[in-house]
C-alpha cells in the first residue's frame, strides 16, 4: 500500500448516490493507504455549525451546491488524501470538471435495493423524505448515471463487504496509475 500511496499526486474522491458507501469505504481506503480522510458533508457541517441536511433545507439546493463546490475546491487543492463527497456533488458540471481535473474520481455504484436498505437506517437525507424513497432513489440513479459515469474509475459495490470493495478500489487505482 505504501508504494501505491507514494505514487499518488492528487486526492482520491469517491462519488455516487447516497448509501453507496462513500464514507464507510473512504475511511477504510484511507486507513489502508495511510492517508487522511475527509467527508465533505462533515466538513460542511463543521463550517456551517449544523447538519448538511439542515443547510440544504434552510438555503435550498442551489445555495447548498454552490457552497459544496467551494468547499470541495478547497479540499482537492491540498494534500493527497481520500475524500467522500455528497451524493449530488458530482452532478454539478463545474464540480465534476474540477474534481476530474484535480483528483482521481471513483464512482461507487450500488443497486437501488441496497441503497434503500442502507439509507433507511437514519432519517438524515432530505431528498428521501418522500412517500416512496425507493422510487426517489431509482429516479436519482437514472438522472445521475451519466454524470457519475464520467468518473475515472467505476466500482460496482453491493452485497460484498467493505473490505472487498476497498481491495477492488486499490486494484483499480494501481491499474489507473499505470495507464
Amino acid at each position: 500500500m505504501e508504494k501505491l500511496s507514494g505514487r499518488l499526486d492528487r486526492p482520491i474522491v469517491l462519488v455516487g448516490l447516497m448509501g453507496a458507501g462513500k464514507s464507510t469505504v473512504g475511511k477504510r481506503l484511507a486507513k489502508r493507504l495511510g492517508l487522511p480522510f475527509v467527508d465533505s458533508d462533515s466538513a460542511i457541517e463543521d463550517a456551517a455549525g449544523f447538519s448538511a441536511a439542515e443547510v440544504y433545507e434552510r438555503f435550498g439546493e442551489k445555495d447548498f451546491r454552490d457552497g459544496e463546490r467551494r468547499l470541495v475546491a478547497r479540499l482537492v487543492d491540498g494534500r493527497v488524501g481520500v475524500i467522500a463527497t455528497g451524493g449530488g456533488a458530482f452532478v454539478d458540471p463545474r464540480t465534476r470538471e474540477l474534481l476530474n481535473q484535480r483528483a482521481i474520481t471513483i464512482w461507487l455504484d450500488a443497486p437501488v435495493d441496497i441503497l434503500r436498505e442502507r439509507t433507511s437506517r437514519r432519517d438524515t437525507r432530505p431528498l428521501l423524505r418522500t412517500p416512496d424513497p425507493k422510487a426517489t432513489l431509482s429516479r436519482l440513479a437514472d438522472e445521475r448515471r451519466a454524470s457519475y459515469a464520467e468518473a475515472h474509475i467505476h466500482i460496482r459495490s453491493g452485497i460484498q463487504g467493505h473490505g472487498e470493495v476497498v481491495d477492488r478500489i486499490i486494484d483499480a487505482l494501481a491499474e489507473h496509475l499505470s495507464a
